[in-house]
């Protein structure tokens, strides 16, 4: 009788943790977009603490304004902080966000227009692409790499 009852609440244990990894897994392009929506809100406010929040100890990061990949998190919050206060976007448009995921490791990716201000108060618009690896760790996804790359304009396209 004993053997049957630890059968059975082995079962169930395995059924539970099976059901749990399923919803975490099936949540994860929703928890992943809101977890970059919040970092560009952040960040759009002059707050890249967002995003640093987002990334693992070991995050790589590109970006057309760096010479080389940028390693790990210290490198990260020294090149991040210094943009305290200085950045203001009035909004964005995160276009067609993507999330493939494979296990617990997901890909994000997405167009990015980020509305805003000249020095001289002109309006403009900065199109970006962005692409994330996201890692599950457990209890959150954390973004192991991030690059960042300007959308070429349409008349900087070679014509047939």
């Amino acid at each position: 009788m004993r053997t049957g009852q630890v059968i059975i609440t082995l079962a169930a244990a395995l059924v539970t943790a099976a059901m749990a990894a399923s919803t975490t897994r099936s949540a994860a392009p929703d928890a992943i977009i809101a977890a970059e929506r919040a970092a560009l809100d952040r960040w759009g406010k002059g707050d890249p603490q967002g995003y640093l929040e987002t990334y693992a100890p070991d995050i790589t990061y590109f970006d057309p304004m760096q010479e080389r990949r940028v390693d790990g998190i210290d490198a990260m919050r020294k090149l991040l902080v210094p943009f305290t206060g200085k950045i203001t976007i009035d909004r964005y448009e995160m276009i067609v966000p993507t999330v493939q995921q494979y296990g617990d490791v997901a890909v994000l990716s997405y167009n990015l227009n980020s509305h805003v201000r000249a020095p001289d108060g002109k309006p403009g618009v900065v199109r970006w692409n962005s692409t994330a690896v996201y890692v599950h760790d457990g209890d959150r996804w954390r973004s192991v790499h991030s690059h960042w790359s300007y959308v070429r304009p349409l008349g900087d396209r070679a014509r047939p």
